[in-house]
């Protein structure tokens, strides 16, 4: 079943862009895809917490990420764990700043600022970042939107059903999120989204989507946005996928512990990443690197399985 969107209905869906402008200069070749590499500098994140808060461990584990072979460093100083306090925006540049100025100062990749505040992703681009990664996709703060015009920086925007704080992990909802189409419903808010960022000022090819999985979705719900990812494809942006180490994984796995849920992420990644995804955001740096390796060594681009 195929999923179109407003002005996608009258055409075939249109192909997610092989590069992404992201700022500073710096474009992403998406022609195979790559990772981000998760660094939480917080307290209190569901898988990480506590092990970065430290600048001097935050920056070694930046390059420890990289050595592994991630193509992006995601900085982020809020949690966005189901049932997570919000932190104040000044608490978060707190965080963040130091650390994205001394990776940015000495690492090649893209930095890439999780934060849904204007503020935060201002000094964060400030500090030398070049992507605003928003799990609110500026609903939270239109100021965001302004920031990354301003600094023509990328944007990512991902498709949440409410705010951490009001949400639970896939596999433990009293009452589980409803959707008549999970796949349409967030395709079509995604596209929604992109348009509202490009009436504020964002060039279209600096904009890639996220589904969200994990993020206001039951277990099956995540399941779908995987297999049916050509409908967010159909967006025409590149897509993000992150499913690394999280509960509907672990649904599946049976694995409570997330830092034991590396085999089912893997496998998550690849069926994304073969549904179209280009970007895959991960705890597990070096063993995303060598499945994806395996993949487009044994699928390349533009070549289908039989």
């Amino acid at each position: 079943m195929s999923v179109q969107v407003g002005p996608l209905e009258q055409g075939v869906p249109a192909p997610a862009a092989e590069r992404w402008p992201v700022g500073g200069g710096l474009t992403l070749d998406l022609e195979r895809p790559r990772v981000m590499g998760i660094l939480n500098v917080t307290p209190d994140s569901f898988s990480d917490g506590g092990r970065h808060l430290h600048v001097d461990d935050a920056v070694a584990a930046g390059h420890r990420l990289v050595a592994e072979g991630a193509a992006i460093l995601d900085v982020g100083g809020e949690s966005t764990r189901p049932g997570a306090a919000r932190v104040p925006a000044t608490e978060q540049i707190g965080r963040v700043v130091p650390v994205i100025t001394r990776l940015a100062g000495e690492l090649p990749v893209p930095i890439s600022i999780d934060t849904t505040r204007g503020a935060v992703a201002r000094a964060a681009l400030a500090a030398g970042a070049t992507i605003v990664n928003d799990v609110a996709a500026g609903r939270e703060d239109p100021d965001l939107f302004a920031a990354a015009a301003e600094h023509e920086a990328g944007l990512v925007l991902m498709h949440r059903l409410r705010p951490p704080d009001q949400d639970a992990y896939s596999d433990r909802y009293a009452e589980p999120p409803a959707y008549a189409d999970p796949v349409a419903e967030v395709a079509a808010f995604l596209h929604a989204r992109i348009e509202a960022a490009v009436a504020r000022g964002v060039r279209r090819d600096r904009i890639a989507v996220d589904p969200g999985l994990g993020f206001g979705k039951s277990v099956v719900d995540n399941h779908r946005l995987i297999a049916r990812g050509a409908a967010i494809l159909a967006l025409g942006r590149p897509v993000l996928s992150g499913s690394s180490r999280k509960s509907f994984i672990g649904a599946v796995t049976g694995r409570k512990d997330p830092r034991e849920r590396l085999a089912g992420s893997l496998a998550a990644a690849v069926l994304h990443v073969l549904a179209g995804a280009r970007i895959v955001r991960v705890h597990d740096v070096a063993a995303h690197v060598d499945a994806l390796a395996v993949v487009e060594t044994v699928l390349p681009p533009g070549r289908e399985a039989r």
